[in-house]
């Protein structure tokens, strides 16, 4: 077959024998461990050893530690620029130290060691060098020139060392960094502001811890009602039966009090706790049932706001003894700590007695209510000689068939100026509420409050309130005694034709001398049948 003329003829193939190649790999193998060997010799005489915390990245975790340290760096590093601008050159720095991320220690630590020794509290090295004077009172300096106590650099750092000690609360800043000075005029500005924050925060912290709230009470509640279950006054404290505007009411189980206080013999098997609220914005408005009471007219001067407060829950006890002495179905009182009065719980295990408006009476049960009312208003007005003030079927219990009367804490003496308008309130309050239930035959406004009181008063509403108040005025002209001589026989000789015409059934005795004081005169007691 003839060849082409361009056809190159192949070289021959060498072939490679497995000697020479097992040869080669032997060789290249030796290369590399001689390399290595000389690469860790060098590593040794250098002696850099490797940082496994900060290179070895085979753990996530580790890995992300490091990248936010290095984020914490860098926003304090921002952080301190932001710092050194605010303050300048201000000899008042604000330290941001509270803000930054990274410990100063952990940063400082490689360079500590071989820190030189210095005085990092500008206070201590200030009085390392500080000349102090003698007994003379002054001394002299190096320059020549004369520093007493009164030196105005001595006096500034010692404003600025006294500042330190203010409360933790004050923010000082970092005074021991630099030479503070402060004259006497910042120093006292700012010792008062902080007295002034210190008795904020104080009145706000016992206005938190010394009030009683809607439904709990204050510390020093507790700590009574403690004291009265470690005396064995109280076997238990349950929870709370009842709340109203100016008191919590909690029901107890009574004990066996080892004492011999008679106070606390006869305790009921089950107490009603009265704690009286001690926040003042209930009693803003109730002044005017204590403040014409003789028994509590001196003591009412002397005492703060807070105090008056426990004296409303004094009033409670006295008028509570008061009703029940004249034989008036009301709880009974046991004892009373401040504002704490511990008192006979009207009901039958833990379920308190229903208020009247939540009683259902029947007709007769609503007749005979009526008539017990009646007759306790009666009683309480003549033998107790108070007024309720504040009675209402909200103010009545009904319990074991019959009405007891409680809330007495607003009840005035029945000589008090305003004691008769409360007294005509009650009268309206009590009969409006059975005339809502049906009850017939009941007695109107005004005819009640002339059975209680035997006053005789038109029928004209616009008119009674000046009746009220006219006759009120002639008690206090009788009650004080006449300095007006000419008029006294016109107005003893008018009362009692008055007296006589409109009210027969009501006995008054003769009038010897017009001019003498209350005290020796008898009060006439009015007998006025109730027709009820």
């Amino acid at each position: 077959m003839a060849r082409a003329a361009w056809n190159l003829p192949k070289e021959a193939e060498v072939t490679t024998s497995l000697l020479d190649v097992m040869s080669e790999e032997l060789a290249q193998d030796l290369h590399e461990k001689e390399l290595q060997r000389k690469i860790e010799g060098n590593l040794d005489a250098f002696a850099i050893p490797p940082d496994k915390g900060e290179f070895d990245v085979s753990n996530d975790e580790l890995l992300a530690r490091i990248l936010q340290r290095e984020l914490d760096r860098e926003y304090d590093t921002q952080l301190n620029r932001q710092e050194a601008k605010y303050n300048g050159n201000s000899k008042v720095s604000v330290s941001f130290a509270n803000y930054r991320r990274c410990d100063d220690d952990v940063e400082s630590e490689s360079s500590e060691d071989d820190a030189d020794p210095i005085f990092w509290d500008t206070f201590e090295s200030n009085d390392k060098t500080a000349v102090k004077p003698g007994r003379c009172g002054y001394v002299r300096s190096n320059d020549g020139m004369m520093k007493t106590k009164h030196d105005s650099e001595t006096c500034s750092r010692n404003n600025a060392k006294r500042v330190m000690a203010f409360p933790p609360d004050f923010n000082t800043g970092d005074a021991g960094g630099f030479d503070m000075q402060l004259p006497n005029h910042v120093f006292n500005s700012l010792k008062l502001h902080s007295q002034q924050e210190a008795g904020r925060r104080a009145r706000l912290h016992e206005k938190k811890d010394k009030s009683t709230a809607v439904a709990a009470v204050d510390e020093k509640t507790r700590l009574q009602l403690f004291k009265w279950i470690n005396a064995g006054v109280l076997d238990a404290v349950h929870g709370i039966v009842s709340t109203g505007k100016e008191a919590v009411v909690l029901h107890a189980k009574g004990g066996a009090a080892e004492t011999e206080d008679p106070v606390y013999i006869g305790i009921p098997d089950e107490c009603a706790i009265k704690v009286f609220k001690t926040t003042l914005n209930e009693y803003k408005t109730r002044d005017k049932y204590i403040r014409d009471d003789h028994r509590y007219k001196d003591k009412l001067s002397k005492l703060n706001p807070r105090k008056i407060i426990h004296t409303w829950a004094e009033k409670e006890l006295h008028n509570l003894t008061r009703l029940r002495a004249a034989g008036v179905r009301c709880p009974k009182p046991v004892t009373l700590k401040k504002h704490v009065l511990l008192m006979e719980f009207l009901g039958k295990d833990n379920i308190p007695a229903p208020k009247l408006k939540d009683a259902n009476l029947t007709a007769t049960e609503l007749a005979f209510a009526y008539k017990q009312i009646v007759e306790g208003m009666v009683t309480i007005y003549r033998d107790a000689e108070l007024v309720h003030a504040d009675l209402s079927e909200y103010n009545i219990l009904w319990h074991k068939g019959n009405c007891y009367f409680i809330d007495v804490s607003q009840a005035v003496i029945r000589t008090a100026p305003n004691a008769l308008k409360f007294l005509h309130r009650d009268c309206g309050n009590i009969v409006n509420f059975f005339n809502r239930n049906g009850l017939d035959g009941i007695l109107t406004v005004h005819e009640l409050f002339h059975v209680i009181t035997g006053l005789p008063l038109t029928h004209e509403e616009t008119d009674i309130y000046t009746q009220i108040q006219d006759y009120e005025k002639d008690e206090n002209t009788m009650r004080q005694g006449c300095s007006v001589t000419e008029y006294n026989f016109d107005f003893f000789w008018e009362r009692s034709r008055i007296n006589s015409a409109s009210c027969p059934l009501r006995k008054l005795q003769e009038v010897e001398e017009p001019c003498r004081s209350l005290e020796s005169m008898n009060d006439p007691l009015l007998e006025v049948p109730l027709n009820v």
